[in-house]
């Protein structure tokens, strides 16, 4: 089996809440938001971001739009006005966080986005 990343999966925004970072992991298929439910978890988040020492991260669902949200807390080092990072808005934690590696599923043909297709249209 190939070596799989969340981007194979699903796609994601993320931004910022003041010192907190809002990201969303949004499934290309019904099969990957199954998938994402059951593996994506909090803590799963929480330790993939651990250098940036989250207090807390809670996750909320939105299955109707096959997306997961994650709320990481004390990640921006005091916020946009603020913070010396990089980057104070939490902008590219989405695609730091889609760059995760996943184990080998054996199903992810099903859930991968069909060529000139959106999301929705499986």
């Amino acid at each position: 089996m190939e070596a799989l990343r969340l981007s194979d999966i699903a796609h994601g925004r993320s931004g910022d809440k003041g010192n907190h970072a809002n990201v969303a992991v949004i499934a290309y298929t019904p099969q990957g938001f199954a998938w994402l439910r059951e593996h994506l978890t909090s803590e799963a988040v929480q330790n993939y971001f651990r250098s940036l020492n989250p207090s807390r991260v809670v996750r909320y669902e939105a299955p109707k739009l096959l997306a997961l949200n994650f709320l990481l807390y004390d990640v921006l080092a005091g916020g946009a006005s603020r913070s010396l990072r990089i980057d104070t808005q939490g902008k590219t934690m989405a695609v730091t966080l889609l760059r995760m590696p996943l184990p080998a599923i054996a199903d992810v043909h099903a859930m991968r986005r069909s060529k000139g297709s959106t999301s929705h249209e499986q």
